[in-house]
């Protein structure tokens, strides 16, 4: 029986003390469960992604030297972790394999992904080596992320090769419907190769991506035997038979390497100990921890990538405008959940526009979620900025620039607080908005990260329900769940004056940029002609907003920040 480890961690990009801290203790941990083997993340040493941090030649160094401070503590368990390694000009994506305090054997990864929030092309180049790593009588195929793909045929090549268990060593960035198509990919692989699939994947933030762990064992029947929890870091142990693979067939061997489509590869072996401890280990209960569903999965997103990039960045505390609206409700109860009531504070905002049910809706909504709620009116700036601009106004009538002038006032507002306090401002705008332009620069769009960046305005108001209902508690004030949304700009104004109904708004949004379906279509699928050819053109003429928007947690897999980039200047 062989013992391994899968060492789901939250490493910070260049927080290379932190991070080897980290692996440490995780390291000590396993030792402890009698662990033969532990597993590491892609990348676990430096954080993921790095980005043009690669192109620094001391943090390719502290990625070499804090390797061998790793390498230190491999003499009673075996490791392998992922870093960032450099062989002369060129950079790899790799796994080392750390045995009898030394490292025994480097793996870089070939199959280097260049789509979505992935540009690994730009920094990696492709390894040329196949490992073969043997403890006991198992053999292990290593991989790194995108070699377990179905596109690539890495992994059937190690299956070939005699191995018994497969290990991915991952850092997969979430968005909704992955988890889902990810297990059944790695079902798919270990049913096709007859091995045992070891999936470890990152947890914790990084800027706009969120990992959520989920790191599971399947064996060659394709059921899952094991899994660790979402969004928590977490060890999970597992014990595996010990013995040779006796299925699959020989790779084609050519002068001591293996054919890989038209490309060679050489192939590197090391033999690795079994703990001394083994036969007094006992066997463990196999832990499968459930998927959350998709409402808390997408929440539990929200809380890990705000609170992540908020203590990341050195902030202890955040504020936002709290308006009695459902966007800045669910906004505050994400922050609530993921600094604590103690942490968060908010402005209340009002206008001469300001309803009493606003009042009252945002005051009950701070007393759900423990906040402290500031008051500050806007009427007496709001008076001073049209007295100040009334000779240069004269005659012309009032518009969106009286709309806007409000929304800038509390815009500065949030900021001055954020200078005078230290809090980090969250914006509380969700996608529809920003998709089709329905927010003001510099006024509703300020803050330094926007929790509900890429949550459509439907999505918004389920998860505000599922929170309610799977609480069994008001988590979110029911007044402001059935109110309709507003602005307050104006005197009576309601989106639905400016925007089509929301549930019709998002779908039309999911087409045309999620799924990249043609106007023609869109409108043949049954939605009104000028609906659609208006949203169309408002989420075109927009793109100057987007991009002038604050970083902001993915979850859907079509964002504005890494998939969609359309020209500002465009006339098509």
């Amino acid at each position: 029986m062989i013992r391994f480890a899968l060492a789901q961690i939250n490493p910070t990009v260049g927080d290379f003390a932190g991070n080897f801290d980290k692996i440490i203790s995780f390291v000590k941990l396993a030792h402890r469960q009698k662990a033969d083997l532990i597993l590491f993340p892609e990348l676990a040493l430096c954080g993921y992604p790095p980005e043009d941090l690669l192109l620094n030649q001391r943090f390719l160094d502290a990625n070499r030297r804090y390797l061998k401070k790793i390498a230190a503590v491999a003499d009673k368990i075996n490791i392998i972790c992922g870093y960032a390694s450099a062989r002369g000009e060129a950079v790899f994506n790799s796994a080392a394999v750390l045995s009898d305090r030394q490292v025994t054997l480097v793996y870089d990864k070939i199959a280097l992904p260049d789509y979505g929030a992935f540009n690994e092309k730009r920094y990696f180049q492709p390894g040329n080596r196949i490992p073969l790593v043997r403890i006991g009588d198992t053999a292990i195929g290593i991989g790194i992320g995108e070699d377990i793909q179905a596109s690539h045929a890495k992994a059937d090549l190690l299956a070939g090769l005699g191995n018994r268990l497969l290990v991915n060593l991952c850092s997969s960035p979430y968005h909704l419907h992955k988890t889902k198509e990810r297990i059944r990919l790695l079902q798919r692989k270990a049913k096709a190769s007859r091995c045992y699939v070891a999936y470890v994947n990152t947890v914790g933030a990084q800027d706009e991506l969120v990992f959520a762990g989920g790191s599971l064992v399947i064996d060659f029947n394709g059921k899952v035997i094991a899994r660790a929890q979402q969004f928590v870091e977490e060890l999970l142990i597992v014990d595996l038979p010990c013995y040779r693979q006796k299925n699959g067939g020989p790779a084609i061997q050519v002068g001591g390497g293996v054919l890989l489509g038209d490309e060679l590869y050489a192939v590197e072996q090391v033999e690795l100990k079994l703990t001394r401890r083994r036969k007094k280990r006992r066997p463990i209960r196999r832990q499968v921890i459930r998927r959350l569903p998709e409402p808390e999965e997408i929440y539990q997103v929200l809380v890990l990538g705000t609170g992540d990039y908020i203590r990341k960045n050195g902030f202890t505390k955040a504020l936002l405008g709290l308006s009695g609206g459902v966007d800045s409700a669910l906004a505050a109860a994400v922050a609530v959940d993921a600094l604590g009531h103690t942490n968060v504070e908010a402005l209340f905002m009002p206008s001469e526009f300001t309803l009493a049910i606003s009042r009252q809706a945002a005051a009950k909504q701070a007393k759900l979620l423990k906040i402290k709620l500031y008051e500050m009116s806007i009427d007496n700036l709001y008076a001073a900025y049209r007295h100040d601009l009334g000779p240069f106004f004269r005659n012309l009538p009032e518009d969106t620039t009286e709309e806007n002038i409000q929304a800038r006032i509390r815009g500065n507002l949030l900021m001055a607080f954020s200078n005078k306090f230290g809090h980090l401002v969250l914006n509380t705008g969700n996608k529809s908005e920003a998709a089709v332009g329905y927010c003001t620069l510099y006024g509703d769009m300020v803050g330094g990260f926007a929790v509900l960046k890429d949550i459509p305005k439907t999505m918004v108001y389920k998860i505000c329900r599922y929170l309610n209902r799977s609480r069994k508690r008001e988590i979110i004030a029911r007044e402001i769940i059935i109110r309709p949304p507003s602005a307050e700009l104006r005197k009576d104004q309601l989106d639905s004056d400016a925007l089509p109904p929301y549930d019709i708004l998002d779908k039309i949004l999911q087409a045309f940029i999620e799924e990249n379906k043609p106007v023609a279509e869109i409108i043949k699928a049954g939605f009104d002609r000028k609906v659609v050819e208006r949203v169309v053109r408002m989420v075109m003429a927009s793109e100057h907003k987007r991009r002038q928007a604050p970083p902001g947690v993915r979850i859907t897999p079509c964002t504005f920040d890494q998939e969609h980039h359309w020209p500002i200047t465009n006339q098509f």
